[in-house]
Parts: structure tokens; sequence; C-alpha cells
């Protein structure tokens, strides 16, 4: 029998050979899905539960084309602006703003009142309350 698990095994580990695999972005859509799925369990309505579960199918089947794709470098991307945004939201003691010219994010210190921001890429000056 163990040898039978190992040629599985060896078979999957070369048929994901090139592929993305799972990543944080993955387990939020994944997530997502599970939660829609659960949510459209308990309505009593016949076309939102559905409209829900074909939600719930589309995130989870998202989750898997990601998982398999052989673009890495897009999927990486995807995966490094998902992990940016979540920071985002986790920072208290700064604000995010974006520069007019270049629309560079610039990350400055809350609580200072209206101050003159400097965007590091374009040297363009523009005021903003943090």
């Amino acid at each position: 029998m163990g040898a039978f698990f190992r040629s599985i095994r060896n078979g999957f580990r070369n048929f994901m050979v090139g592929r993305y695999g799972n990543d944080r972005l993955n387990m939020a859509i994944l997530l997502a899905g599970v939660l829609v799925c659960f949510v459209g369990m308990f309505l009593p309505w016949a076309a939102a539960k559905l409209a829900l579960m074909a939600v719930a199918y589309g995130l989870m089947i998202w989750a898997i084309w990601r998982c398999l794709s052989r673009n890495t470098y897009k999927r990486y991307r995807e995966n490094r602006k998902f992990l940016m945004l979540l920071d985002r939201i986790k920072d208290r003691q700064h604000r995010y703003f974006e520069c007019p010219k270049c629309h560079q994010p610039v990350r400055v210190p809350r609580g200072k009142g209206k101050i003159a921001i400097t965007c590091p890429k374009c040297k363009e000056k523009f005021v903003k309350k943090t």
C-alpha cells in the first residue's frame, strides 16, 4: 500500500510542477466562498439561496484556477497587491495618499493635521489632512 500512495504523491507533484500553488489570496478567496455558501444555506428564499450558491461556487472555482495557473508572475503580483492592502488596513499609525501626478502611494503619520507632502518619486508637493 505504501508504494501506491507514493506513486500518487509523485504523480501529483509532477502535475504541480510549474504551477502557482496556494497563497494568502487563495485562502481568502476560499474562505469567502465558504462563508457565502454558509450564509446561503440559511436563507429562506430559493432565488437568493441559488444566487449565493452560484457566487460561492464561482469563488471556489476562481481559487482553484489560481492554484493551478501556470502564469506564476501574474499570480504573485495579485497576491502581493492583496498583502499590501491588508498591511494598509492593519496600519493604524499612518495614512496613505496617492500622488496626484504619478499616482505613487505615499505614507504619512496620522494625527499631524494639514501637512505638505512631497512625493518621493516625482517630487510633487501636495497638501492633505492627516
